[in-house]
């Protein structure tokens, strides 16, 4: 056995985010918005970016796992040249967090320019869900900038923001904060800066917010009545909530579907969320609640457990009670960004470097749904009815549209698209890129590639 091959590719499917991202003129923004300065890793950023991105997409976790793009002919299907780990880490380190976020600018703009070309949503004038989340990513040690204190999960980390398009799990904003950071720290002005990209992209429909308690917070709220998003934010149940859940009458509950038989209601009530006077804020609150199991522990100390979230979304109570649950499915990007990309790991001990780090992952995840959409990988999933009405009939705007399609995590997409062993040869000066015989997906490959190649290139 030899390793000796030159032109073998062990990648060959990265042919299709590249060309996408060539298409999109990726490259060329990250030249255009990046400058380091003075920095010793300032050459080239465009290469040394598109480096990165390019090697997480087919499982790089760390600087040293770069090294995968140096094999064979890789380089040769991907548009750019492929730079050493030792060069990226000089590259990363070079990053202050006002260059980090030059990497923002480039995220938006790219946003804007995948969207133009076909991987926005549906209906541009159709509602369209935000989800606000974060995460804590964890780190050992205590040589990281920002990470030597721990989170509110008890470990040492960093604890990012995130904020998802609620259709298909793409990556609108990110934002890299230090562990101890509280969940709604700086959460007002990164939720503005989302609606704004949002709309950028060529949403013109209303924009709804959704978020778990950890951003019950009056500047959250104020944020998004300021930019006219609805919202709905989950609240924890404090003594007043207890309260006011008491006094709601038992024929305001409406049944909802339940594993358990008559195991689960829902409710709503005017509510003034804040405290009292004029700086509360005037909205409904949502409750759901749910019989304990019946032999659980629970069930010998309580009739119901109960879930609250305020919201100011039109809509009856069941159908919002649906809709505000599926804000769950954002932890499916969250996972695929720690597993399917490289933020299980925050390689550097400079905050620079791994915010960088954090937001080339992202653009990497969110290049891998452009594939996915524009390249007709995500499959249909079988309709859906519309949520159960309220008591007055009405169903909530942000009903699951039946055209929704499936989410393709990033571990997924790589191993039937783009871990496929491949051999480049040249013939009558024509380069040929060949793939192994009775590929199971080679059909859908080709018709994605395909696809992507029709998009018109941006100059």
């Amino acid at each position: 056995m030899d390793f000796d091959d030159e032109h073998l590719v062990a990648n060959a499917g990265l042919i299709a985010p590249a060309s996408l991202a060539q298409h999109l003129g990726l490259r060329e923004l990250i030249e255009d918005r990046v400058d380091l300065g003075d920095a010793p890793g300032r050459a080239n950023v465009g290469h040394k970016a598109m480096t990165v991105v390019h090697a997480v997409l087919v499982g790089a976790d760390s600087i040293d796992d770069c090294e995968v793009l140096r094999s064979g002919a890789t380089a040769a299907v991907l548009g750019h040249a492929v730079l050493a780990p030792s060069t990226i880490g000089t590259f990363l380190r070079s990053f202050s967090w006002a260059h980090a976020r030059q990497l923002d600018s480039v995220a938006a703009e790219a946003t804007v320019r995948a969207w133009a070309a076909g991987a926005g949503p549906a209906g541009s004038a159709e509602p369209f869900t935000i989800d606000m989340d974060s995460s804590v990513h964890e780190t050992y040690g205590l040589q990281k900038e920002g990470a030597t204190r721990f989170t509110y999960t008890h470990v040492r980390g960093y604890h990012p923001l995130y904020a998802m398009a609620g259709d298909d799990g793409e990556v609108l904003h990110s934002r890299l904060r230090g562990g101890s950071s509280h969940t709604a720290r700086g959460a007002a002005g990164f939720l503005a800066e989302t609606f704004s990209r949002v709309r950028a992209g060529g949403v013109s429909g209303p924009l709804k917010m959704r978020a778990d308690s950890g951003f019950y917070s009056k500047k959250v709220v104020d944020a998004c009545k300021k930019a006219g998003v609805g919202f709905s934010i989950t609240v924890k149940l404090y003594k007043n909530v207890h309260a006011a859940i008491s006094k709601i009458p038992e024929d305001a509950w409406t049944p909802i579907p339940y594993w358990l038989e008559q195991g689960a209601d829902v409710a709503a009530i005017d509510w003034h969320a804040f405290g009292p006077g004029p700086k509360g804020v005037d909205c409904r609150l949502v409750v759901r609640r749910v019989r304990p199991t019946p032999g659980s522990q629970l069930a010998l100390l309580a009739t119901y457990s109960y879930h609250a979230f305020i919201t100011d979304v039109e809509g009856g109570p069941v159908g919002l009670d649906a809709w505000h649950r599926a804000h769950a499915d954002c932890e499916n990007a969250i996972r695929d960004l720690k597993y399917g990309v490289g933020l299980n790991h925050l390689p550097s001990g400079r905050f620079g470097a791994n915010a960088a780090w954090l937001a080339l992952n992202v653009i990497a995840h969110n290049l891998s749904r452009w594939t996915v959409r524009i390249g007709g990988i995500d499959t249909e999933q079988p309709e859906q009815g519309p949520p159960a009405p309220g008591p007055s009939g009405e169903h909530p705007d942000g009903q699951v549209s039946p055209k929704r399609k499936s989410f393709v995590a990033t571990d997924t997409l790589r191993r039937r698209y783009l871990a496929i062993p491949g051999r480049i040869a040249c013939s009558a000066r024509r380069l040929t890129l060949h793939l192994p015989a009775r590929w199971p997906w080679a059909e859908r490959f080709s018709s994605a590639l395909e696809a992507i190649r029709a998009i018109e290139l941006v100059t």
